[in-house]
């Protein structure tokens, strides 16, 4: 029996979906993650069974540091590291933007952890988990931040709810794959909850982006960028020390959400995705990876073939439910086979579209549209 899994709440029968505290706080382009677990027996190894107390570091590779944030939800922590660059330390990602997070930096600030400074802050992608306390820590330690130029703009497309990123467009998109009305109101209520959580993005950046090398103390780290979740996710991979920042993007035991955005009506990220998961396999196998959530972990490539795995059956079973013509809507039960509430219905309706568009892209479904919904059938 497989297990599906949304922000860490386990369920099962392939396709049930279970929500999280306070989930009105992201929305579809955030970091809503979905996952399974393909086996009971994994065939991944686990090198560090402790994990990083609060406000402490491990150290996980020469020169490498591992922290532990919490989150204010059932995936209830994100992996951040620090990287020494001389005397200095590098940040990779900020941790929720929240007090609890900031109080956890402060400790670390006092204990003169960071004594010799910061001289730089990199983000991953910009959704709230990684980037909230990315103007906070700038401020703190006057060091710039890097990150590529989709993720930059996006975050502030999101504080400002402007280039489509609006909850407004969002309900119309969803109303048009099918949704019932009813849920506007669910989804509207969300509106300001990504500034919440992001209160206060810098005001300038340093672009990364694919292939740059980042020279972090006697280091190259090369940034590899992953599609599909985020507009243009960065990774790090430092060959000499064979390690793997991966972000969302591989992760041990859950998979990174794959949603069609409000403001890409159109597109199909889970084809960008899959194709991300394939470069990553020219990595050497045994590659460490540091993950945004779980523990550190070897056998990626026996990771990336359960996650292809997964969507390849996925798309098998909604192919076959789309023998009849079928909204987005309309093929939630199919996927996720239990009752959703509102803002559960959100991350399902994401994740179906992406399904769908890739069938449709792949010639397997028929689009068909009328005055008011988009359906998709075989052939």
């Amino acid at each position: 029996m497989i297990s599906f899994w949304i922000l860490g709440a386990e369920v099962t029968n392939l396709g049930e979906f279970a929500g999280f505290g306070d989930a009105n706080i992201l929305t579809p382009n955030c970091c809503a993650i979905s996952a399974n677990r393909m086996n009971t027996e994994s065939p991944l190894q686990y090198p560090f069974a402790q994990l990083p107390s609060p406000g402490e570091t491990i150290e996980v590779a020469p020169g490498v540091s591992w922290l532990r944030m919490p989150l204010p939800f059932a995936l209830d922590h994100i992996n951040l590291w620090l990287l020494e660059d001389g005397d200095q330390r590098v940040i990779v990602d900020c941790g929720f933007g929240n007090d609890a997070t900031r109080a956890l930096w402060t400790q670390l600030i006092d204990a003169r952890f960071l004594k010799a400074g910061v001289s730089r802050v990199i983000a991953t992608h910009h959704h709230p988990d990684h980037v909230g306390n990315a103007g906070w820590l700038t401020r703190q330690f006057e060091a710039p931040l890097w990150i590529s130029q989709s993720e930059y703009l996006s975050a502030h497309a999101l504080c400002d709810g402007a280039a489509g990123q609006g909850r407004e467009n969002m309900a119309a998109l969803y109303r048009r794959n099918g949704l019932d009305e009813s849920h506007t109101p669910g989804i509207l209520k969300g509106r300001d909850h990504y500034r919440k959580f992001v209160p206060d993005f810098p005001m300038s950046y340093r672009r990364i982006c694919e292939g740059d090398l980042i020279r972090v103390g006697a280091n190259a780290w090369r940034v590899i960028m992953g599609y599909g979740h985020a507009p243009e996710h960065a990774t790090l991979y430092c060959e000499s020390l064979g390690v793997l920042i991966s972000g969302d993007m591989v992760l041990p035991r859950i998979s990174t959400n794959v949603s069609v955005p409000a403001s890409q009506p159109e597109a199909n990220p889970l084809r960008l995705f899959l194709e991300s998961l394939s470069r990553f396999s020219a990595l050497p196998a045994q590659t460490l990876v540091l993950p945004s959530h779980g523990l550190p972990f070897r056998g990626m490539h026996e990771r990336i073939a359960q996650l292809t795995e997964h969507h390849r059956l996925r798309l098998a079973e909604l192919l076959e439910a789309c023998e009849t013509p079928k909204s987005a809507a309309e093929v939630l039960q199919v996927l996720f086979r239990r009752q959703l509430d509102s803002h559960q219905i959100l991350f399902a309706m994401g994740e179906a579209m992406a399904h769908l568009h890739y069938l449709y892209e792949d010639g397997a479904l028929r689009r068909i549209k009328d005055e008011t919904v988009i359906r998709y059938q075989r052939g």
